[in-house]
């Protein structure tokens, strides 16, 4: 074997010197789902391998595979037949599949996102996957930064996870400067903590789930913030930049380009419509004031009643995190023993009873908190499931059937059953018939997992990316001044957005 491999090794390294072709300029396209053996294909290849073709296909197959994605790319010089043979899809895939990423996550991603922004899918038998593998091996990555409304994650797309989470408050700097100034504060002290020039590599940034509305006050919002962004990282001297909205990417990390974003945030819940990769606006961007933090003090309240002592928040998300969970039927587990307990390192050990579920109840039914908050979750979700089935979008409406879930909260055990139960009951079957919850993909992570897709396409940064010399903005960094088209109560409204959410708690 060893001199059967160091032969076909001496013979594409050659061949190789004396041909100025490389792997890199082809473009091969084989469809993956083709019916034809690769013995069928080697059969209409007029040249031969001469003493090789001995050798079965599938034995050769097995040694490509052995040798490595390098050195079988060198054999594509050897003949006609070896090319066709080394360029078959199938062996591609192999490689693709045994690298670090999800198979599953980049299939999706090289099929749906290659193109940017507005999405195109690629048909299988338009691809060569060996070209995609020598692609994606050259991709520099990215730094990506996702400031949710609690925490900051941020690190490099070629690791698996972030690499660091921040408060995100805590980094935007004196809350008396403009919002140009604290954002490039904010990104500045970003970098600093990963210990990265900004120059360095493009970055990803996820835009916050804000401005909701369809008006033009709204929409003149949400640009000038996409801009304020774009100039405070160029001015970083970021060499390329892509900004894109959380729940675009929460939807990218499940996998789905169309569907029903549910983020469960650190201060509040958003259901984002989302039809391929863009943000329905017209259709209606739901939101309710309950979020983490919420459903965090009011564990606390209920300990305190209790008299449970802890010395932190921390010990209460903690618990959280751990013993609660959401009712399937609420009323019927009023009526069990429910009782558990957790040991908390430091604080000692904790025993929750009724609190594990009326914590996370609140979701559902704020009013047991005492909150005002006039919709619970599955009716925010059933009232933008009719708003998307009256507005009629497409043929098809399916489209709208599947809910990704997002945020830490949402993965308390419950919430998906749950929800799928509510919004059964609440809608008719017309609208009911075919939903499906998904779990969140990566918690609390989602955005930056959608992001990490991203930045590791074949076709990134140009697909996605803009450069400063592109960059053309048209506020001028005017983020905050907004020209209102009904009167002076919207411009009040807007900047009380402008200068509140989106800088203080960057949501």
């Amino acid at each position: 074997m060893a001199y059967f491999l160091k032969k076909i090794l001496e013979s594409a390294n050659r061949l190789n010197s004396t041909n100025s072709s490389s792997s890199s300029s082809l473009n091969l396209n084989f469809s993956i789902s083709s019916h034809a053996s690769v013995s069928d294909q080697v059969i209409v290849c007029s040249s031969s391998t001469g003493e090789f073709d001995r050798i079965p296909i599938d034995i050769f197959m097995q040694i490509l595979k052995l040798l490595g994605p390098k050195e079988a790319a060198k054999l594509i010089v050897v003949c006609k037949s070896w090319k066709l043979i080394v360029s078959c899809n199938n062996l591609w895939i192999y490689y693709l599949q045994n690298k670090k990423d999800p198979w599953d996550a980049m299939f999706f991603a090289e099929s749906n996102l290659r193109s940017g922004y507005p999405l195109r899918s690629y048909p299988s038998q338009m691809q060569s996957f060996m070209q995609i593998y020598g692609q994606r091996a050259q991709v520099p990555g990215a730094i990506i930064i996702d400031g949710g409304s609690g925490y900051c994650k941020f690190g490099w797309s070629k690791y698996g996870s972030p690499s660091g989470r921040a408060s995100t408050f805590m980094e935007f700097g004196n809350i008396e400067s403009p919002v140009y100034s604290r954002l490039r504060h904010f990104f500045a002290t970003m970098y600093s903590r990963m210990q990265v020039k900004p120059s360095s590599q493009p970055t990803v940034v996820s835009i916050p789930i804000s401005q909701y509305g369809d008006r033009e006050a709204a929409k003149t919002a949400r640009r000038q913030l996409k801009e304020a962004v774009y100039s405070a990282l160029f001015d970083l001297n970021v060499p390329s930049v892509c900004a894109i909205n959380q729940a675009t990417l929460a939807l990218f990390a499940a996998k789905k380009t169309s569907g029903i974003l549910v983020n469960i945030g650190f201060h509040q819940t958003c259901v984002v419509p989302i039809l391929n990769g863009k943000i329905m606006h017209k259709v209606g961007v739901e939101s309710m004031g309950v979020g983490a933090l919420k459903l965090t003090g009011y564990l606390r309240e209920q300990m305190q009643q209790r008299n449970l002592n802890f010395s932190s928040l921390y010990t209460v998300r903690t618990l959280k995190e751990r013993l609660c969970y959401v009712a399937f039927d609420y009323e019927g587990e009023l009526r069990k023993d429910t009782e558990a307990s957790y040991e908390v390192p430091v604080e000692g050990l904790f025993t929750l009873k009724q609190e594990r579920f009326r914590t996370g109840e609140i979701l559902f039914q704020p009013r047991i908190a005492g909150l005002r908050t006039a919709n619970g979750l599955h009716q925010a979700v059933a009232i933008c499931l009719e708003h998307c089935h009256a507005a009629g979008l497409t043929p098809d409406e399916t489209w709208f059937k599947t809910i990704v879930l997002a945020g830490g909260t949402a993965c308390l055990p419950g919430v998906v059953e749950r929800l799928e139960k509510e919004l059964h009951v609440l809608l008719p079957p017309s609208i009911s018939n075919g939903i499906r919850v998904i779990p969140p993909p990566h918690g609390a992570d989602s955005a930056w997992h959608g992001a990490k897709l991203l930045s590791n396409l074949s076709t990134f940064p140009n697909s996605w990316c803009i450069t400063k010399k592109d960059f053309r903005p048209k506020s001028r960094r005017n983020f905050i001044c907004v020209v209102g088209t009904d009167g002076e109560k919207e411009n009040e409204l807007i900047e009380k957005a402008s200068l509140i959410n989106l800088v203080l708690i960057y949501v």
